[in-house]
């Protein structure tokens, strides 16, 4: 007997995207051997990056953006002496240096790069550019102009020396930081120039390698005898996105006016004392991200979640 299309699964995935696969494609593949109604992911990882791709299914996709904003972690390798076209391997070389960088004078100039910095962005990269993707411009032939903007790096440290030709280093930051470019700047700070040659992403907001779980592994639990609960398995709940900010203990009661859009009032000795960004759980269930303001919390978005996880039907 067919399945039915499309179930309503509600969580998150950690996904260790491989090399070689857009975020796009690991996301369908996902939603696929789930049978999801709605999938998305929360950061795009190059076909040539690998690691934490966190994907959204069903209600957790209404807190993509909480992930989008989180912190990263990523630990990439650079080659010294060329630049490329694309800051990685996949472009043209555009120039060269024979100079090659010792230890000292790599871990002398990263403070350089560390705190508040600007950063010029790739040509090749997805801003758009009077409506059009810079990637876009520059695969034409045409040279984009790529304005520098502010971005948050909090550590960046030399992993490993590889002889004199490449180093690995790991880089926290922040939203927008594009490792590509830091690379290249890094190589130009040193004189000898530089490229990506390999970049891995470590933590993404509450995501880290740690929880996350290879396409290869999916599949073969998409194929097991208890298939259905190993996948529900690994699934992490829809307020994951959610670390950051305070949650609140609320009623049946309470949980059936947020549903409706409507405030509700936080009283009583236990009441929190709280103001800002906060989530309500009715028991296990999540019902509405919202700010609470003078006791009142009201909420912005409302999760359409059924107590108890239903059960993943899978697309054989």
């Amino acid at each position: 007997m067919a399945r039915k299309r499309g179930e309503p699964i509600d969580g998150w995935l950690c996904l260790d995207k491989p090399l070689e696969l857009t975020s796009t494609k690991a996301v369908a593949i996902v939603r696929h051997l789930f049978n999801a109604k709605k999938a998305g992911h929360a950061g795009t990882l190059d076909p040539l990056a690998s690691g934490v791709l966190p994907i959204a299914l069903g209600e957790a996709t209404k807190t993509v953006s909480h992930v989008q904003d989180g912190g990263k972690i990523y630990q990439f390798e650079v080659k010294w002496g060329a630049e490329t076209s694309t800051d990685d391997l996949e472009g043209e070389i555009t120039a060269t240096s024979l100079k090659r960088p010792t230890r000292e004078e790599i871990e002398e100039i990263l403070a350089d790069f560390t705190g508040t910095i600007l950063q010029t962005p790739p040509a090749f990269s997805a801003i758009k550019i009077n409506g059009e993707r810079a990637y876009d411009l520059a695969r034409s032939g045409e040279t984009p102009e790529m304005k520098p903007r502010e971005i948050r790096i909090d550590d960046l440290k030399l992993v490993e020396m590889i002889e004199e030709d490449a180093s690995i280093f790991e880089a926290t930051c922040g939203k927008g930081t594009y490792i590509r470019a830091l690379g290249r700047d890094i190589g130009r700070e040193l004189g000898c120039l530089g490229h990506i040659t390999s970049l891995r992403r470590l933590k993404s907001g509450p995501f880290a390698a740690a929880m996350s779980i290879s396409l290869e592994k999916l599949r073969e639990l998409s194929h097991s005898a208890a298939a259905e609960h190993m996948l529900q398995q690994q699934l992490h709940p829809v307020e994951t996105a959610l670390d950051d900010i305070p949650a609140l203990a609320i009623t049946e009661d309470h949980a059936a006016r947020l549903r409706l859009g409507q405030s509700i009032l936080l009283k009583g000795r236990d009441a929190p004392i709280i103001a800002g960004p906060a989530y309500a759980m009715a028991g296990s269930t999540i019902v509405a991200l919202g700010e609470v303001s003078r006791g009142e919390f009201k909420p912005s978005r409302v999760f359409n979640l059924a107590e108890g996880k239903p059960p993943v039907q899978l697309n054989q």
